[in-house]
């Protein structure tokens, strides 16, 4: 009697965990890791942005988590491996990622995908003004800060100066902004590299300490068929008075930071963070976040991005009727 009753309870209670299991419903979340960068750079604004709007934490479906990191570069191959969901990544990077053109680096990364522009970042290369350096050649022989390791800064440095043959010329110094900004400020460095929109925080600090100069690094790129090998690059000039004591326009290069997304994370994700930050209210908060996203719109999101969509986002431009 006593093992019948057993057996039939056992039976019983098997039938509800079955119930439960079926009919209960999912509360499982698609987990988003969203790669910035340093702390207190563009990147990490972009990621902790979308992170904290109301509307993407209201979401029943996914979480977005923000996270630190190197920048660009990094981004670029931990997006590819997965390892990061999504990320802002330089365009350049993905191009070059695609192609198998990184430096020292001919892995194809396919896996990372456009979702949208954010926004241009044009490279700045702060000297002592009457320092007589007047373009990156005459960095020879002096104290670079040339961006922190990993990042896109010095990525783009590298390639940079690479091309213009002084890279492996000048006393290379891997650093932050703010560390460089600090270091020039105290005579330890002869110039220092950004390449982040502007006003640059750090600059406004080096400009505070030191009367600054800004090279013009658009002659520079031009006489040296720099465009040409790099088509990705455009030319945008730091305005005049950007930056105390600079009161010319610096002509430069830019490259364009994008959102990107693994190739595995799924379009309705995609879809659904990009209608609500371009929504009128998502474009605002940012806006709120950064001024630097000043340029973020519908008309502007699927422009300027030379390699493939994620298909999530491929779907939201073209009902937007900013893709064919």
């Amino acid at each position: 009697m006593k093992k019948n009753l057993f057996t039939a309870a056992i039976a019983v209670f098997a039938i509800l965990i079955i119930t439960v299991a079926f009919s209960a419903p999912s509360f499982a979340k698609t987990r988003v890791i969203f790669g910035g960068g340093p702390a207190g750079g563009t990147f990490q604004v972009v990621a902790n942005g979308i992170q904290v709007y109301k509307p993407v934490k209201a979401e029943k479906d996914f979480s977005v988590k923000a996270q630190t990191s190197a920048g660009s570069v990094e981004n670029l191959r931990k997006t590819n491996a997965g390892r990061q969901q999504m990320s802002v990544v330089y365009s350049g990077h993905v191009w070059l990622g695609r192609n198998g053109q990184m430096k020292n680096d001919t892995k194809k990364y396919e896996n990372v995908l456009a979702v949208a522009w954010l926004y241009g970042a044009p490279g700045q290369m702060v000297v002592r003004a009457g320092s007589g350096i007047k373009s990156v050649k005459d960095l020879a022989g002096k104290k670079v800060g040339v961006g922190n390791a990993g990042s896109g800064a010095f990525a783009n440095c590298e390639l940079f100066f690479s091309h213009m043959g002084v890279w492996d010329k000048i006393e290379r110094n891997a650093m932050g902004y703010n560390d460089a900004a600090a270091a020039f400020g105290n005579k330890q460095l002869d110039a220092f590299w950004l390449f982040t929109a502007f006003p640059s925080g750090a600059v406004i600090m080096a400009a505070q300490t030191n009367k600054i100069a800004l090279l013009d690094l658009d002659a520079d790129a031009q006489a040296s068929g720099f465009y040409k090998k790099y088509p990705y690059f455009g030319k945008l000039a730091v305005p005049a008075g950007t930056y105390k004591g600079v009161d010319y326009d610096a002509p430069s290069f830019q490259d364009s930071a994008l959102w990107v997304a693994n190739s595995k994370v799924p379009d309705d994700v995609v879809y659904k963070l990009l209608t609500l930050i371009y929504a009128d209210e998502g474009l605002k908060h940012m806006y709120g976040q950064k001024k630097t996203f000043k340029n973020m719109s519908l008309k502007t999101g699927a422009a300027n991005i030379v390699t493939p969509f994620h298909p999530g986002a491929e779907k939201f431009w073209k009902e937007k009727g900013m893709l064919k």
